[in-house]
């Protein structure tokens, strides 16, 4: 079936639903089926088509009358999906009041539930008087503790309001949780553009208590921490602290100094805690009755996963490593070629203001169980599904179609702040994204969870669509490709992600990076995500590891084999080729912006003994066990692809070299097809081939060179510049069959960006960006977009055109808020060129009256229009 919208032809894949994916527009119903229904007219909806061998894009089609059915896969949760409000809020709703609910215990007092001390002793201890009226209704049963009364008047046994002479009342908590304070810093959650109290699970916090008297040994005092809309203390989502008498799993809470009306405690929270935003409330016991905190939003606090602690799963035994996977606000993400390597500066942002609460309403959204949320395995899980839209509605549309005109061009994006903020402001999935901004956003979220997390970039990635873990590629044969034969893909490059845990879940041996890939390429269960899998399980080949090892294993380590259609129709390997796939493997290195080499940490040295056995023994639980067995071998004529390195806009040349290295005469018959190329694998119809023969005397070398102008390849150019090389040789005298794929790119200019003047917390500075279009041609709808945590919230610039080979220059003003090393990030896009990217480091003092912080608030996302007269040449 042809998609006469895209490009190049694509075929729908049978196996995929039909899924919604949102775009802003008219408001939608969810219903329990996940599908989407709109409420008012809708010109198109977005479904799910696609290529077997391309990743899902959206296409438009007529909105479907009926969406896909109900979940299989219930592993997943798939019977509890969420239910957003119709529209929804970046700041949380309150909990609705459950002080109506039946005590847990058969009627055992508070006390005589949460303290072993209190469960037996005399009448008086059993019971403090009836619970409030209305607590406890017909026909309910007792799942957990009484959700506090939201702010208000006090609670006492009697539940009328009514506070006792002697009764041990708090009047107010002081969760010590400003960026400065001891908390802060020492749970390393200081940067958190929030006023709320962050800590880290399995480590211990402070606070303090105002009480109406003093406090006295004969006084008891609890803390309750409560999350989701049905708190229980089974499920680990109502947890009762006694002070001073221990808990369970690590919770506990001691006195560390009392002073007047104030008492100073220290609280220890559990490395299996749950992570989320928990309401914090106090009861108090004295021989005058008992007392209730009513709930203030201001008690709230945020629990997330704790690197630094030995006993939690995600646990790093390096400082370095954390300050890197954890903190590092920004980073280096890799593309284009393994031969010609390009970097971009991505701002993950995961401190900035708003992101926290977008990255649990991504858990909320998907309907994760709040007693799953202790578990990285689980939610590193619910994060690969959610940051793709399919399926879950979830925070980016996948788009490889070369038509971004209904959203944002994924070249375009420099980080995740503004894609988050307007995933958790609209409730919309964000149109549009690659396989960088999937990745680029997931560690965005990983690391404001608390996991440490880094993104991946491997070149020549392979998509295998057959569970064969071999790339297969079809000939006729004359050596031409046969295009509707060739479903799998060998990506130019492909990003992902490695987080850092403990697989309780798995044999030993199998701790450490797991990767976790948002893209949605093949579906895992069901639903389009994949991973966690242990790197160490795909380096070895075993592929019956947990989660999604064949298809990793396959992107990394498969062969590339060469098919050739005989004159019975029937097909014959003619080409092995064993280092084609995963050539490199890279990610930003610790503390620089250098590149680190990763590839051996995913597999055996290429060619080695246990590198090969690791590929023999994956293809043996493959579809295709018995590949290697009709293998031939007579190999006597090299050929190696060289590509001039060229900047877009210019002409350029691509060689073939022969050698012989046998000592008879050989001739060669060589074949080339040169066609644009996706960053996917996915081509374009050859637009200029050279057919040749050449002689090789034994020992000699000659090449065959193809000059391609810009006129011949601007009118055919898509993403990323690329171009694809088929080469395909006969030798006749040994019959021996040449087969070569080379993938090259052409360059895109840099933004040059320059600062002006010092940057100091809360002064305005200004900052220079310089751009030379290397084109002939006009660019149309140029946007520039500038971004920088700590320094610039996510800024739109619409400047127009800008003429051909013309230089423009801008300035714009920011505002830092946190001072320290910096990265100010901008880029540029049109129609026309893309792809075009810089950054600055930006050294931000402190205040002068000494303040680390300025006001973090603000719209998430500005933009203008820039006029004519400001742009200038250079």
């Amino acid at each position: 079936m042809k998609q006469p919208s895209y490009p190049f032809s694509q075929k729908l894949c049978p196996a995929s639903p039909p899924l919604i994916s949102h775009l802003p527009g008219p408001p939608y119903t969810f219903h329990s089926r996940a599908c989407v229904q709109p409420v008012g007219p809708v010109p198109y909806a977005l479904t799910c088509s696609t290529r077997a061998r391309d990743p899902v894009v959206p296409s438009p089609t007529p909105l479907p009358g009926t969406m896909e059915g109900p979940r299989s896969d219930m592993g997943r949760w798939g019977g509890n999906p969420w239910q957003p409000p119709t529209t929804p809020s970046p700041e949380p709703e309150p909990e609705p009041d459950r002080r109506s609910r039946s005590r847990r215990g058969g009627g055992r007092s508070f006390w005589a539930r949460c303290c072993g001390c209190c469960s037996c002793g005399n009448r008086a201890d059993d019971d403090w008087g009836p619970e409030p009226s209305g607590s406890r209704s017909r026909g309910s049963s007792s799942r957990g503790g009484r959700r506090p009364e939201s702010r208000g008047s006090a609670v006492n046994a009697a539940g009328d309001g009514t506070i006792r002479e002697g009764m041990l009342v708090v009047t107010g908590v002081d969760l010590l949780c400003s960026r400065s304070d001891q908390n802060r810093r020492e749970h390393h959650t200081d940067e958190f553009e929030y006023d709320e109290l962050i800590v880290r699970r399995g480590q211990p916090f402070h606070m303090v208590l105002i009480l109406n008297r003093e406090y006295e040994s004969s006084d008891r005092i609890a803390l309750e921490l409560l999350i989701g809309n049905s708190p229980e203390v089974g499920k680990g989502t109502h947890v009762i602290i006694p002070v001073g008498r221990g808990g369970s799993d690590g919770w506990k809470a001691q006195v560390t100094k009392t002073s007047g009306h104030n008492v100073n405690l220290r609280v220890h929270t559990s490395p299996n805690a749950i992570i989320g935003k928990f309401q914090l409330t106090v009861r108090t016991r004295s021989e005058a009755g008992e007392f209730q905190l009513p709930f203030d939003p201001r008690n709230e606090l945020y629990i997330l996963f704790n690197p630094w602690c030995p006993e939690d799963l995600v646990y790093v035994d390096h400082e370095d490593w954390r300050q890197e996977y954890v903190l590092n606000e920004s980073g280096r993400i890799y593309y284009g070629t393994e031969a010609q390597i390009g970097e971009r500066t991505w701002n993950y942002g995961q401190f900035d203001h708003g992101v926290l609460d977008a990255c649990l309403y991504i858990l909320d959204r998907r309907g994760m169980p709040y007693g799953g949320r202790g578990d990285p395995v689980s939610v590193c899980r619910v994060i690969s599904a959610m940051v793709n839209s399919l399926d879950d509605n979830g925070v980016l549309i996948g788009n490889w179609t070369g038509d971004y005109s209904r959203g944002t061009n994924p070249s375009a994006w420099v980080g995740s702040v503004e894609i988050l903020l307007s995933y958790l402001r609209t409730g919309y999935s964000v149109p549009y994204g690659q396989c960088w901004v999937f990745a680029g956003v997931t560690t965005t979220v990983l690391r404001c969870l608390g996991l440490a997390t880094r993104t991946v970039t491997n070149f020549n990635s392979a998509h295998d669509t057959d569970t064969s873990l071999t790339m297969d590629i079809y000939f006729d044969e004359n050596m031409k490709p046969l295009e509707h034969l060739n479903h799998d893909s060998v990506w130019n490059f492909h990003v992902w992600n490695d987080c850092w845990m403990k697989r309780p879940d798995l044999p030993s041996g199998f701790d450490g990076w797991q990767v976790v890939d948002a893209t949605p390429q093949e579906t895992s269960s069901g639903i389009f995500c994949c991973g966690p899998c242990s790197v160490e399980s795909i380096k070895n080949g075993l592929v019956y590891m947990k989660y999604d090892t064949p298809f990793i294993f396959a992107e990394v380590n498969s062969d590339k084999v060469y098919w050739q259609r005989q004159d019975d129709g029937s097909f014959k390997i003619v080409y092995v080729e064993e280092k084609a796939i995963g050539t490199l493997i890279v990610t930003k290195a610790i503390s620089s912006n250098m590149r680190e080499d990763i590839t051996h940490i995913y597999k055996h040295p290429e060619g080695s003994e246990a590198e090969r056995r690791a590929v023999e023994k994956a293809a043996a639980h493959g579809s295709k066990p018995n590949v290697y067995s009709t293998r031939d071998s007579a190999e006597d004529v090299a050929m190696q692809v060289e590509a001039q390195d060229a900047v877009m806009g210019q002409d350029l040349a691509v060689s073939v070299v022969l050698t012989n290295r046998g000592s008879s005469r050989r001739t060669v018959k060589l074949h080339l097809y040169l066609s644009v190329t996706y960053y996917t694998g996915v081509t374009g119809p050859t637009f200029k081939e050279t057919k040749k023969e050449v002689a090789l005397a034994p020992g000699a070398s000659d090449s065959v060179t193809m000059p391609v102008s810009y006129k011949e390849y601007r009118a055919h150019l898509v993403d990323q510049g690329a171009m694809l090389l088929n080469v395909s040789g006969h030798v006749k005298e040994s019959g021996q069959v040449l087969a070569k794929q080379h993938t090259f790119r052409l360059r895109t200019p840099d933004l040059s960006l320059t600062l002006l003047g010092a940057a100091v917390v809360g002064q305005e500075c200004e900052v220079q960006i310089v751009f030379k279009n290397p084109l002939p041609t006009t660019l149309t709808n140029v946007v520039f977009r500038l971004e920088g945590s700590g320094l610039q919230r996510p800024k739109v610039l619409n400047v127009g055109d800008i003429g051909g080979n013309e230089t423009v220059t801008l300035r714009q003003t920011f505002v830092p808020v946190r001072p320290g090393p910096r990265q100010l990030i901008a880029s540029l896009d049109s129609p026309q060129l893309s792809q075009v990217h810089g950054v600055i480091q930006v050294d931000v003092a402190p205040a002068s009256g000494g303040g680390g912080f300025s006001d973090a608030g603000g719209d998430s996302r500005l933009e203008e229009s820039i006029p004519m007269a400001s742009r200038g040449g250079a």
